[in-house]
């Protein structure tokens, strides 16, 4: 988990508290279908399964810490997924939004990526730094 999965928000951080703060905020939704351990080998599955940073990269975004507009984020996601997605921006310790989080829906069974009914409401203005890692 800590190679395909880790805490970049905190790498130095034990990533337990990431991931069980992931289990308890998503995974226990689809707790009826998948045990702890499926919901995370299925979103290892799923992760693997669409290259992110790929398809941004193909659209010129870098995690490069140069600035992007959010939007160019959105449509590049759409375009190498398929599907629409929802970014999240915080703010560094500098005060630059960042990008922070990009949301893509999947059934009920962790199967498959799907249409959002309801993205997350943008949490960033129109222009954001994307940090380097």
């Amino acid at each position: 988990m800590n190679g395909k999965w880790p805490s970049l928000a905190c790498p130095s951080s034990n990533s337990m508290t990431f991931w069980e703060h992931e289990w308890e905020k998503h995974g226990t939704c689809s707790e009826s279908v998948l045990a702890q351990h499926d919901y995370f080998a299925a979103a290892l599955r799923l992760k693997e399964s669409v290259d992110l940073l790929g398809a941004l990269e193909k659209a010129g975004i870098r995690p490069d810490g140069g600035e992007y507009s959010s939007s160019s984020i959105e449509d590049a996601v759409q375009s190498g997924t398929g599907y629409s997605a929802g970014i999240e921006c915080n703010t560094d310790e500098s005060g630059k939004e960042q990008l922070y989080q990009i949301y893509l829906c999947v059934d009920s069974s962790a199967s498959n990526f799907i249409s959002c009914p309801l993205l997350p409401s943008t949490k960033c203005s129109s222009q954001v730094f994307f940090p380097s890692f």
